[in-house]
């Protein structure tokens, strides 16, 4: 297993400038990918990206399992390699979010983001593709895309006053119908680009 340590907020590798990625086949992507999946689901995550395991590269990787899931949805590990975020939906929602970078994940806010996205980027194989979402997966995907752009979701709460606890945040929000309903998948698009 080839997982890592988070970095946490304050260390300089969260907000340095972000490369492409080059060599998309080469066996240096491959490990970097394996490293970051390694670590996702070492720490029961629905998303990572390079710069939080201290590699400065414009990728991460997103995984919606029944154990992470706010809503009990399911989407299978994905793999964004120099990503853009190509729409972002006017109608927005909150939403509380984490990250394992803050504070080891024990602290959540309140953060405005848009519903629906599309983004293209490359896979693990080097294919181009472009993905439609909407849900706790295209809130993953902005998340993960700010995390690029050295950016922390704490930067984005709504209100201060409202920063929970991991523990009050699970008992009081996680599964709270306004969450939920925030969170639910309903629509999922994926299209090869040549």
């Amino acid at each position: 297993m080839s997982s890592r340590k988070i970095a946490q907020i304050g260390n300089p590798v969260l907000k340095r400038n972000n490369k492409s990625i080059r060599g998309l086949k080469t066996d240096s992507t491959k490990k970097l990918i394996k490293a970051l999946q390694d670590t996702l689901r070492k720490n029961d995550l629905a998303g990572i990206s390079g710069p939080q395991i201290s590699k400065n590269y414009k990728i991460f990787l997103t995984e919606i399992r029944e154990s992470n899931a706010q809503s009990n949805q399911k989407d299978p590990l994905r793999v964004f390699i120099n990503p853009v975020i190509t729409y972002y939906s006017k109608t927005q929602n909150i939403i509380y979010e984490g990250c394992r970078s803050v504070v080891n994940g024990q602290l959540f806010g309140p953060v405005r983001r848009s519903n629906i996205i599309t983004v293209e980027a490359y896979d693990e194989n080097g294919q181009k593709y472009e993905f439609k979402c909407d849900g706790i997966l295209a809130r993953t995907i902005q998340h993960e895309y700010d995390h690029l752009n050295g950016v922390l979701f704490i930067e984005l709460v709504e209100d201060y006053s409202k920063l929970i606890s991991e523990d009050l945040y699970k008992k009081k929000v996680k599964n709270s119908k306004k969450q939920l309903e925030a969170a639910r998948i309903t629509q999922k698009s994926y299209k090869l680009l040549i």
